[in-house]
């Protein structure tokens, strides 16, 4: 509370007649530069110069995701064969295959959780460094109220967002695929409802999230202007489906990002995006390529494999899509944020 007064203290002191000065966007990490040009060209250009970097380093991840998608298909083949061919006890074939299953898929899970939660802190940290300079740029030209209303509310909305995931979304994940586990090997109408429940958690917080930020964003009367609505447009989308909503979040952001660099001439809030995009889009793919190879498989599984086999391997996938759909909450968050106060800075 402290740090944000002392800020808005400091948005009030600042001259209104600051077109000379100019406002640097922060240095980008180092991790993210990799993915971005040496010299800016233009917007377009930049954004689909870290668009082809990105997709140039996902073999690996396309690799693994294969490996692990054939190994899956093996169990599943497996187990079908030994409960029509073998004497075996029914439960035991679906404690094995449950047990197998998670052995493949645990592993890969954890890491794909580990980035995920990486990523979301590095683009926090950079929307720290980020959001004060714009807002300062957009104070700078009189717009005080509207320029501290918006960067108390992101880093507001941030920092909680942040916390919620670390605090809560990750060991309501690692809990959720537990259960899912456990009701696969002993299908167990308790556990059934127990996995049901957390799931349900998972996906109204983060509806909650969103609806609460654009609710924020319309009644202090930030929202305004053609790229505004956009943004608010690309909020509402991430939710007005079912979680993951995996490519909507990519081409409402890009609308959104789009609309707002053509309209203004800020060239620290436009490096600020084509950073943002750096750092959420790779991790972003990586994850992708696993969900929708996992998502396949399943689809596969369910032609020959058993239902408790399958539904294991979908509630892997859903965990993947949990995890997209956080990312893509963190970044829309700060791209609608900095959009916002680009349309302030002339």
């Amino acid at each position: 509370m402290r740090k944000i007064f002392i800020f808005l203290l400091v948005l009030v002191l600042l001259p209104v007649t600051a077109k000379a000065m100019e406002y640097t966007a922060p240095q980008a990490p180092l991790e993210a530069e990799r993915y971005m040009p040496e010299e800016s060209a233009s917007f377009s250009e930049d954004l689909w110069y870290v668009i082809r970097s990105s997709i140039s380093h996902l073999q690996p991840s396309i690799a693994e995701a294969v490996r692990i998608s054939l190994s899956l298909i093996a169990v599943a083949l497996l187990v079908s064969v030994l409960e029509t061919m073998s004497g075996m006890s029914k439960n035991i074939i679906q404690l094995v295959s449950a047990i197998s299953v998670g052995i493949l898929l645990i592993q890969p899970s954890n890491t794909l959780l580990r980035l995920g939660i990486r990523t979301v802190q590095e683009m926090s940290e950079y929307g720290k460094l980020l959001l004060p300079v714009m807002a300062s740029a957009m104070a700078a030209q009189g717009a005080v109220t509207t320029s501290a209303a918006l960067y108390t509310a992101t880093t507001l909305f941030s920092t909680v967002l942040s916390v919620g995931i670390t605090k809560l979304l990750i060991p309501l994940i690692y809990i959720y695929l537990t259960i899912c586990i456990a009701n696969s090997a002993v299908g167990s109408d308790m556990l059934k409802r127990l996995q049901s429940t957390a799931k349900g958690v998972m996906t109204s917080s983060l509806k909650a999230f969103i609806y609460i930020f654009s609710g924020y964003l319309t009644i202090t009367g930030v929202v305004s202007g053609t790229a505004d609505a956009s943004a608010v447009k690309a909020t509402k989308m991430i939710i007005s489906g079912a979680v993951p909503v995996v490519g909507k979040i990519i081409s409402d952001a890009s609308e959104t990002i789009l609309v707002g660099a053509g309209v203004m001439k800020s060239a620290a809030g436009v490096y600020g995006i084509i950073t943002i995009v750096a750092i959420f889009l790779l991790p972003f793919m990586q994850i992708g390529i696993q969900y929708l190879i996992l998502k396949l498989t399943a689809t596969v599984c369910s032609i020959f494999g058993s239902k408790a086999t399958v539904n294991l391997i979908a509630d892997f996938t859903t965990v993947m899509g949990f995890i997209l759909a956080t990312l893509g909450v963190v970044c829309l968050l700060l791209l609608i944020s900095t959009v916002c106060l680009m349309k302030g800075i002339t």
